[in-house]
């Protein structure tokens, strides 16, 4: 039998290949059930989407998400399919880790948890799990190629030949690409038969037409609490938060929500005064008051949009009392559904996630492995993707702990 130690192969139990949120996390629980795990990244630093995330700070989970209703905080060709794994580790799990480290928090909006310091403190204790369970790491490293064998995969690398049982990849989406994202995960679920959801840019700004936008240009940097929606019926999405007036278009949380949902060629709406009855509150203003219309309108929303949107109409240009009632209920109408078609959005360069991704289908909801024996997928490079304000990571870390508690020592012999 030849002598293993003069095999060019460096052998471990598992690799993961992706040094951000869920490799890391993954790789940390791995190995500190006992497997020699390596993991590898091509970037030079690790973790760079943890780093900018949340202004600086990581929005590392969010305490209203329920797993026993995943559709309603993630969205996915198949939106059950995250439900196990987010019910195995769910935020309070992964609070008490952060609780562990001894990690201050607070949260800010909506159940959303935030670091008091910086994400650097989350980085560290990623990067100090992996250190208890032993964690072989090799970054930037390059993976050329990988292949099946009989007893699991040989990756050519650039730091050499791998043999290992299982791959994890966890090379996230398409996403922000000047921290290094690439189709690297995906490349590899179609090498070996698995079907991929088409990637788009998720939690995204949106943009419209330069000329038509012109009048709404000046409003850049204006924000302000809306409703906002997309799709009919049934399919009809909506939220409640912030809008972000733009020089290209619209951003803020309402958009970067809907956005996810949002399909080209279809139009959003939006409820610019939110619970307010702009027509009869109009009405009331025309019976006792002489002020410009735009004056009167500014009661509800901020100024300066009330300013802009009057000049589209010369019939709204002069003193609410003499307005037609016709005009202010047009004026009422249009302010409170908004209906307009972005052109599209500022794609991979600002997106915060990728939607789609590895099918579900092709993927155990247990144990986060493919119909390929032993090649896992975890985190965004899958097709799950929340909402703005932490869910994006507690998918990370749900996915990699019920991958990392699958993961079993390669066989031998």
């Amino acid at each position: 039998m030849p002598d293993a130690s003069s095999s060019p192969f460096s052998t471990f139990d598992a690799v993961v290949i992706g040094a951000g949120a869920a490799g890391l996390f993954c790789a940390g629980i791995a190995g500190q059930r006992g497997l020699r795990v390596l993991l590898l990244d091509h970037g030079e630093k690790v973790a760079e989407k943890v780093r900018i995330s949340g202004g600086g700070r990581c929005n590392f989970t969010n305490r209203e998400l329920d797993p026993r209703a995943p559709h309603k905080h993630f969205l996915s060709d198949n939106p059950h399919f995250c439900r196990s794994a987010l019910a195995r580790h769910t935020p309070a799990d992964f609070i008490g880790l952060v609780q562990k480290h001894r990690i201050p928090f607070h949260e800010k909006h909506k159940g959303q948890l935030f670091g008091d310091h910086s994400s650097d403190d989350f980085i560290r204790m990623l990067l100090a799990e992996c250190a208890a369970g032993g964690v072989t790491h090799w970054q930037p490293c390059t993976v050329g190629g990988i292949a099946a064998n009989g007893a699991g995969y040989e990756l050519q690398t650039s730091r050499g030949p791998v043999r290992a049982g299982s791959v994890v990849v966890a090379t996230g989406g398409l996403s922000i690409p000047k921290i290094g994202a690439t189709d690297f995960g995906y490349r590899v679920a179609q090498q070996f038969g698995l079907r991929v959801v088409p990637p788009r840019p998720a939690l995204v700004p949106l943009t419209f037409d330069g000329e038509a936008w012109a009048p709404f240009a000046q409003l850049a940097g204006l924000s302000l609490p809306v409703r906002i929606a997309t799709g009919e019926k049934k399919e009809r999405v909506a939220f409640d938060e912030d809008l972000l007036f733009t020089h290209r278009g619209l951003s803020g949380p309402a958009v970067l929500q809907i956005s996810s949902y949002w399909r080209e060629g279809t139009p959003i709406r939006i409820d610019l005064a939110p619970g307010i009855d702009l027509a009869a509150e109009l009405m009331q203003a025309k019976a006792r008051s002489r002020r410009l219309l735009a004056n009167e309108l500014a009661q509800w929303v901020p100024a300066r949009l009330a300013e802009a949107w009057v000049q589209q109409d010369a019939a709204w240009q002069r003193p609410v009392n003499e307005a037609g009632d016709k005009a202010l209920q047009q004026l009422a109408q249009r302010l409170s559904n908004w209906e307009l078609v972005p052109t599209g959005s500022e794609g991979w360069r600002k997106a915060e996630v990728t939607a789609g991704g590895v099918d579900t289908r092709e993927l155990s909801s247990q144990t986060m492995e493919s119909r390929q024996p032993g090649l896992y997928f975890v985190g965004e490079v899958v097709d799950v993707t929340g909402w703005l304000g932490g869910y994006n990571f507690q998918w990370a870390w749900a996915s990699a702990h019920a991958c990392a508690q699958a993961l079993a020592p390669a066989r031998t012999g």
